[in-house]
Formats: structure tokens, sequence, C-alpha cells
């Protein structure tokens, strides 16, 4: 048995150790240790949990079923913008497709861009409450909307089996995404794009063209605007900087009106 695992390369394994499994305000922590599981079977370990309802717990250490490990180094943190701090995409399982939402993939191919993108960023696939799943304000967090395909008389998937489908295609995933590397630019982290659009916000504000006191869906619009272009850290350098220019009253070509 030593000698077959030593000829194993784990190295091809990488891309998975860069991809978040986050579950927001999960009720039953029999769900956690269901997770825990399907995310050892499939190779991933980062597993980050939303104010759950109750954890550590025991019912999630006996559905570890051997995936205890992945429970003991999970990350607790309050809010859903903490759990993608560092990341620079983050999918957001859903069933619908949502009017100002990100792009919306299916599971085989967002499995496929994440691997690809985690090659060497971190990145995120977000899962929300049992009952309700996520909330606006959560799924407008993230950068794409992933669903997984099923029998449209019964589309109901229990959390754990959501994770596992995820899990498995990213699984699948980096057999090709490994053979791809393709030179790439830094992306911005959720942290510097979420500035960003707080910039973007307190300047519109300033210029008039957003009136908070009726902001209608402006923002979202222009979330979703530049959601479906996942933007590089020097893009978010540039529109930033714009941006403070405008603030400036600068006139043409930069100089002081």
């Amino acid at each position: 048995m030593k000698s077959i695992l030593e000829k194993i390369d784990l190295s091809a394994d990488l891309p998975l150790n860069r991809i978040r499994v986050v579950l927001s305000h999960t009720s039953h922590p029999g769900n956690i240790g269901a997770t825990a599981r399907a995310m050892k079977n499939m190779g991933l370990s980062k597993l980050y949990l939303v104010n759950p309802k109750h954890f550590p717990d025991e019912e999630a250490t006996t559905r570890a079923s051997g995936a205890a490990d992945v429970l003991e180094n999970a990350i607790v943190v309050d809010s859903l913008a903490k759990a993608l701090e560092g990341t620079v995409v983050a999918a957001a399982l859903t069933s619908r497709r949502r009017e100002l939402g990100p792009e919306l993939m299916d599971a085989r191919r967002c499995a496929a861009h994440l691997c690809d993108l985690a090659q060497t960023e971190e990145v995120a696939l977000v899962f929300g409450n049992e009952t309700n799943g996520l909330s606006i304000e959560e799924v407008s967090l993230c950068n794409l909307l992933v669903t997984i395909p099923t029998n449209p008389v019964y589309s109901s998937l229990n959390l754990a089996q959501a994770v596992q489908v995820l899990t498995y295609e990213c699984r699948m995933a980096i057999n090709t995404s490994v053979e791809n590397v393709v030179e790439r630019h830094q992306l911005a982290t959720h942290e510097e794009i979420e500035l960003f659009y707080q910039h973007l916000e307190q300047s519109l504000i300033e210029v008039g063209f957003l009136n908070p006191a009726n902001p209608k869906r402006l923002m979202p619009r222009l979330r979703r605007l530049f959601g479906r272009k996942q933007l590089e850290k020097e893009e978010v350098d540039i529109l930033r900087g714009m941006i403070k220019v405008m603030q400036k009253g600068k006139g043409k070509n930069g100089l002081e009106s």
C-alpha cells in the first residue's frame, strides 16, 4: 500500500486547497458534519461557517464520519463579508436567476471556472441557510451565481447534497484545468472590490447622480455591471484613480480646471 501511495501525485490537488466552502447561518449541525465529509471525499479542506446555530456539536462530528479534521479547522465568522476576505471570486448557490444578480452558471461550468482561478487565487463556494437560502444582501457580495440542474418538478436538494455535487464537479475540473494553466493578471480581492463600490457610491452622491434618499436600484445595477467582469487589481486601481480625479474637479487630461 505504501508503494502505491508514494506514486500518487498530490500536486494536482493544489487548486482545491484554495477553494473555500462557506455555509451561512446553517441551522442543523448534521449538515455541517455531512458537508465536511463531502469536502474531504473530494479533497477540499477549507470550511468557513457564518453564524452557525449549533457549532461545535456532537452531531456534526458524528455526521463528519472521519472528516473531523475539517471541522476542527473550520473558521467561524460573524458575517459573509469576513468569510470572503482574501477571495477574488465567490459563487453563490441559487435555484433561480435573480433580476439584478451576478452571472448565472451551471455547476459544471462554475466549477471549471473556479478551479482555473484557484491555480493562483483564493475562491469560494457559498451556500445559504437550509430554509431560506442566501439573502439578497449576501448574494450581492458574490461575483457569480451557480445552480445545480435538477428535476423541475422536484428540485429540492439537501445542503450537504448540494455541497457534494459542487465539490465533485471541482474534483473533476482539476483534471483539465491543471493542464491549461495560462498567464493571468492578479485579480482584485473581495475587500478591494467592496472598497471600490463604497468609493463609487460616495462619488455618485457627491456629483448628484445618486440621491441617497431615493437610490432606487442604481448600486445593485452597477454591481451587476462590474460583476460581469472579474476585475483585476490594476483595473480597480484605475477606476478608483478616475473617481478621485472626478472628485477633485480636474479638467481634461488630468489638468486642474
